[in-house]
C-alpha cells in the first residue's frame, strides 16, 4: 500500500479532469499487474486475475479475482469534480480581452475561483484520415487564465453581501491578444475545462493539513486504487470510478449507467458462477469527502457528532438515506475498522438543514446490495480549493484495504459473520 502523502499530492496535481484521472489510475493498475479489458470484446477470466476496463475515457471498473467463491467487495468513488466547462470551439473577444466562455460543472462554489490560475484540460476528438476512426487525446495546456475580482472600488457592498452571476461574472480572461488562440480544425468534438491549477500544499504547524484542488472525490480515488492492490482471496474485490456524479451521474459513465452491473454480470458469467448469490454475498462501499467541523462556523454542524480534520474515516448517516448507511453496514464497516486500528466518527447532517447525497444511493438502484457511506472530513468542499487533515489519508487506505481483505459473509437479513 502507498500512503505517502506527497504521492497522493503529485498524482491530484496531475488528475486535472477525469480523463487525466482515469489514464493515471490505469497506469498505476498496469504497473501493479492488472490486464487491461475492452467492453466491446468478449473477457476470458480466470480466478486470482487482476483486470480493468475503461469506459469512454473518464470511468473505470477494476477488479481482483479471488481464488476462493465469495461476493462482490465494490468500493465506489468519483473521478469528476465542480469545476468551469468551455462553451464553444474558441474564446471571444471584447472589450481588448480575449476570455473564455464558460458554464458551471457541479455545484461550484463561485467566489472561491476568483483571482486563481486556472489552467484549460480536458479532452479533443479527432477523425484519423487514414483510418476513418475517431481518436481521443488528452489536453493540458501550459498557459494560464484567471478570473479578476470586480475591485471593492467597484462595489462597496461585496465584503457584505457578494452575489456572483455564473455567465458575466466568471468568464476567465486568456490573454490581451485576439490572436494568441487559434481554432484547430481537425478537433471535431471537445469536452474542456478550466481547472484550479494550483498545486497541493501541506500547511500546519506541524505539515498536517493538505489543501489541494480536487480533493473531492480524488481523495477517495487514489485510495480505492491503493487498497485494491491488497485485496484478499476470497471473493471479488472491485473499485468503481465513475464519472459525472458533480451533476447526477444520470450518464452512460455514471453511477447511474449499466456499467457496474453489467461488469459484475460479465464476471459471474465469465467464472460459471450464479450472480443471484453472488449478490446475496455482496457489500458495497460508497466513499466520498465528508464536512468537518468549520473553525469559523461550529453551529453549521451537529453538536453531538463532531467531524474532525485528522479524527479518521467518518461514517455518513441520513434518515431520508441519502447516504445508505444502516445499522448492519455501520457495523460491518465499524467492525472491520476496529480489527485494522483505524480511528473513525460519525456524521450526521444538522436536522434543519438539507443533506447532500452522493453515489451510493444511485448506485444501489443499479445494483441492490447492502452499503455504507463513508468518506474522508474536510473543509470547503466544492470550493476551487479544498482542506483536509493528512493522517486521515492513512487510515483510509488502511480502512479499505481491510475491507477487501476482510473474508466476511452475509447468509441472512440480520447475521452475519467478519473473520
Amino acid at each position: 500500500m502507498q500512503t505517502d502523502i506527497r504521492t497522493l499530492m503529485q498524482r491530484i496535481d496531475r488528475a486535472k479532469t477525469p480523463y487525466h484521472t482515469v489514464e493515471l489510475c490505469a497506469q498505476i493498475l498496469e504497473a501493479q499487474g492488472f490486464s487491461r479489458l475492452d467492453e466491446a470484446s468478449e473477457w476470458q477470466l480466470v480466478r486470482g486475475g487482476r483486470y480493468f476496463a475503461i469506459r469512454d475515457g473518464g470511468a473505470m471498473v477494476a477488479f481482483c479475482i479471488g481464488k476462493q467463491t465469495g461476493g462482490f467487495r465494490i468500493v465506489a468513488s468519483h473521478t469528476d469534480s465542480p469545476c468551469l466547462k468551455i462553451k464553444g470551439e474558441k474564446p471571444v473577444f471584447e472589450n481588448g480581452y480575449l476570455k473564455w466562455n464558460v458554464e458551471r460543472y457541479g455545484g461550484t462554489l463561485l467566489y472561491s475561483w476568483l483571482d486563481i490560475p486556472l489552467v484549460l484540460a480536458g479532452r479533443e476528438v479527432r477523425l484519423d484520415p487514414e483510418t476513418g476512426s475517431l481518436q481521443a487525446t488528452l489536453v493540458e495546456e501550459t498557459r494560464r487564465s484567471v478570473i479578476p475580482s470586480l475591485a471593492i472600488h467597484f462595489q462597496r457592498e461585496a465584503n457584505a453581501a457578494l452575489s456572483l452571476n455564473a455567465q458575466s461574472d466568471m468568464q476567465p480572461v486568456l490573454s490581451l491578444d485576439a490572436a494568441v488562440y487559434e481554432v484547430d480544425e481537425s478537433v471535431l468534438g471537445r469536452d474542456l475545462y478550466l481547472v484550479n491549477a494550483t498545486a497541493p500544499y501541506l500547511a500546519g504547524g506541524k505539515d498536517e493539513l493538505l489543501v489541494s484542488p480536487r480533493l473531492d472525490n480524488l481523495v477517495s480515488v487514489f485510495a480505492s486504487v491503493e487498497a485494491l492492490s491488497g485485496a484478499g482471496d476470497s471473493g471479488i474485490s472491485m473499485i468503481l470510478l465513475a464519472d459525472n456524479e458533480e451533476v447526477g451521474s444520470h450518464t452512460k459513465q455514471g453511477a447511474d449507467s449499466d456499467i457496474l452491473s453489467r461488469t459484475m454480470h460479465r464476471i459471474a458469467e465469465s467464472l460459471g458462477e450464479s450472480m443471484n448469490m453472488l449478490l446475496s454475498q455482496s457489500f458495497l462501499v460508497s466513499c466520498d469527502g465528508a464536512h468537518a467541523v468549520h473553525p469559523n462556523h461550529p453551529e453549521k454542524s451537529d453538536s453531538a457528532n463532531p467531524v474532525r480534520l485528522g479524527g479518521g474515516v467518518v461514517v455518513k448517516h441520513h434518515a431520508g438515506k441519502n447516504y445508505t448507511t444502516d445499522g448492519f453496514s455501520e457495523a460491518v464497516v465499524k467492525a472491520i475498522m476496529q480489527k485494522a486500528d483505524v480511528p473513525y466518527q460519525n456524521f450526521y447532517m444538522r436536522a434543519d438543514m438539507p443533506c447532500g447525497s452522493t453515489l451510493g444511493a444511485i448506485s444501489a438502484t443499479q445494483v441492490s446490495v447492502r452499503s455504507v457511506d463513508i468518506g474522508i472530513p474536510q473543509l470547503a468542499m466544492h470550493a476551487a480549493t479544498e482542506t483536509m487533515g493528512v493522517a486521515d489519508y492513512g487510515y483510509l487506505v488502511r480502512a479499505l484495504h481491510a475491507f477487501f481483505a476482510s473474508d466476511f459473509r452475509m447468509p441472512s437479513y440480520n447475521t452475519g459473520v467478519l473473520k
